[in-house]
C-alpha cells in the first residue's frame, strides 16, 4: 500500500468503533471513539491514521483544521 503524503479527513467523534475509510470523493472518513474534548479526538485520529498506514504516530501531524471536523493531515517518512 502506498502511503499518501497528505490526506483530507472528515472526523466523526464519539463513534461506536474506530475505523478509517476512503470516501468516493477522495476524502477519508475517520470514526474515532474519543469525544472532541481537550484534543482527545485529534490524538485518537493520529493514532488511527498511523495504525492504518503502518507508520509511527510522530510521523502523522495535523496541518490544518485542528479545531474542526475537516482536517488536512501530513504523513512524513
Amino acid at each position: 500500500m502506498e502511503i499518501p503524503r497528505s490526506l483530507q479527513v472528515k472526523v466523526k467523534p464519539d463513534a461506536r468503533e474506530a475505523r478509517l475509510e476512503l470516501g468516493t470523493d477522495g476524502i477519508w472518513l475517520a470514526h474515532v471513539k474519543a469525544q472532541p474534548v481537550d484534543g482527545k479526538a485529534n490524538a485518537a485520529l493520529i493514532a488511527l491514521v498511523a495504525g492504518h498506514f503502518h507508520v509511527r504516530k510522530d510521523q502523522v501531524s495535523i496541518k490544518s483544521g485542528a479545531g474542526g471536523r475537516l482536517k488536512r493531515l501530513l504523513i512524513t517518512s
